[in-house]
């Protein structure tokens, strides 16, 4: 009724063999104690940017610590870490991010660590960079200003006023 398993047939393995087979930690049966501190891990992966859609009209300032890729209009001031300012996309206000990537339009101040105005870029207002690359094929009308810290006076800078002395 019973039969013995072809594996009941065979020698065992030497004992150097069963040595290397034998795991070299024994499973406990008691849970570890849980750390008071969780163990450093790897870091968090960076989230994809927030999409503003091409049928998406804002009006008001946007604001994020992220990515934002613009496909749509904002009628307002952007600060991001980066912004890309699609094709069909059109900004009205005043740009503050680490990298800028223009392939539509912005009417404004745009400021930047790195700054590229692709071939389709159509930008009207004064660009304050650290870095800049402007592609053959794109229309820019304002001032190009290099600045090692184009993002430090963003907030602080007011707008200038010629007073006339009598």
């Amino acid at each position: 009724m019973f039969s013995r398993s072809k594996q009941e047939d065979t020698p065992p393995p030497p004992q150097s063999a069963r040595a290397a087979e034998t795991p070299s930690v024994l499973f406990d049966p008691k849970p570890a104690p849980v750390a008071a501190t969780p163990a450093p891990s790897a870091p968090k992966p960076k989230p994809a940017p927030s999409v503003l859609s091409s049928d998406l009209t804002i009006v008001g300032n946007v604001k994020t610590s992220g990515d934002i890729q613009v496909e749509g209009i904002v009628e307002g001031d952007i600060r991001a870490q980066m912004l890309i300012v699609g094709e069909s996309a059109t900004v009205k206000g005043e740009v503050v991010a680490e990298e800028v990537v223009v392939h539509g339009r912005v009417i404004g101040r745009l400021r930047g660590l790195k700054v590229r105005l692709s071939a389709s870029a159509r930008c009207e207002g004064d660009i304050i960079h650290k870095t800049i690359a402007i592609e053959s094929g794109a229309h820019f009308e304002g001032s190009v200003q290099r600045q090692d810290d184009p993002l430090g006076k963003a907030k602080s800078e007011a707008p200038r006023q010629v007073v006339a002395a009598e």
